[in-house]
């Protein structure tokens, strides 16, 4: 109510030239009878202890202040909704940073592949069906790993693939190399990633195009292992080649999904959360440090056959990233 309103009626009622009405409820004494508006509106007021009456409806008749806007109705609506979008990802980017108050998953198992130094997807969208084509995958290269295990440096001289002899068995050590693994550390390692990135990609993608994605990276790994050094007699195993297909499809298509990533120095553990597109440009530029290594002679990592690999899988998410 203005103050110049509020003042009007107190003079009024004071000045004596209204005449008395009612008795006040508070003091009994008599209170007068002063316009509020200037026109018609009269309410009772006290002079003497300042007690107002409004009978039934005078009071949503009195003069109000003008409504302040408030800043947000200052602005355009096209500003109001990307400051809304803005808050919106604000919240989404503190709720992804960590559900712990030090950034720590909710899930005590999570701290198992933390600890092994493995990332843990966070944020990814719900798959949309089951992803059998993943799962069954992962169940035919966890036989056929635990089935080796017990011969595995024949199986690896029979099965693996050897650039200088690629095209022994009729080609076919192009995929049995895919299913043989050089350790239970080497086979849970693919294994973790196949099951957390690929059930994502074969839910857009489709178990079919899925299946083909993982075979043309393989393929391509393979190739280039082989293109790097011909003439080499050692044999190249392990899926990583194809599953660095689905790593990179999976971080072109999903480059928003956050992967938490938990360093150690000495005795201090902190968990570290950055976007799966961030963190895929991390892997490259290790695989490219892996690959220079790997051609000069300090690793037996094929890191050319995961580069190989990334490069089928950016070739599948240009043909079907809006598909």
């Amino acid at each position: 109510m203005p103050a110049k309103v509020v003042n009007a009626v107190w003079q009024a009622a004071r000045s004596g030239a209204f005449p008395a009405g009612h008795a006040c409820p508070a003091c009994t004494g008599r209170m007068a009878e002063v316009p509020a508006d200037g026109k018609r509106l009269f309410i009772d007021v006290c002079a003497r202890c300042q007690f107002v009456w409004f009978d039934a409806g005078e009071e949503a008749g009195m003069p109000t202040l003008p409504r302040t806007l408030s800043w947000e109705e200052t602005i355009p609506p096209e500003a109001r909704q990307r400051l809304a979008v803005l808050e919106v990802d604000r919240i989404r980017a503190a709720a992804e940073a960590g559900s712990g108050a030090d950034g720590s998953p909710d899930a005590w198992w999570q701290w198992v592949p933390g600890l092994l130094g493995l990332p843990i997807e966070e944020g990814a969208e719900a798959c949309r069906r089951r992803p059998w084509a993943t799962w069954s995958l992962a169940a035919i290269i966890m036989a056929v790993g635990l089935v080796s295990q017990d011969n595995l440096s024949s199986v690896i001289a029979r099965y693996g693939l050897v650039p200088a002899q690629a095209a022994r068995l009729g080609g076919m050590t192009f995929v049995s190399s895919f299913f043989l693994h050089g350790g239970v550390a080497h086979l849970l390692g693919n294994l973790y990633f196949l099951l957390v990135f690929g059930d994502n990609v074969e839910d857009w993608l489709g178990w079919k195009r899925f299946l083909l994605l993982i075979m043309g990276a393989s393929a391509l790994g393979a190739l280039v292992h082989i293109f790097a050094d011909p003439n080499s007699t050692i044999p190249c195993i392990g899926a990583s080649g194809g599953i660095s297909g689905v790593l990179a499809f999976y971080a072109l298509k999903f480059p928003k999904v956050r992967l938490k990533m938990l360093f150690r120095y000495l005795v201090l553990l902190r968990w570290l959360s950055i976007s799966a597109r961030t963190a895929f440009f991390v892997w490259i530029a290790i695989q490219m440090f892996g690959a220079w290594a790997q051609v000069s002679g300090f690793s037996n990592v094929s890191a050319l056959a995961h580069l190989g690999g990334a490069g089928a899988g950016f070739a599948c998410w240009l043909l079907y990233r809006d598909a």
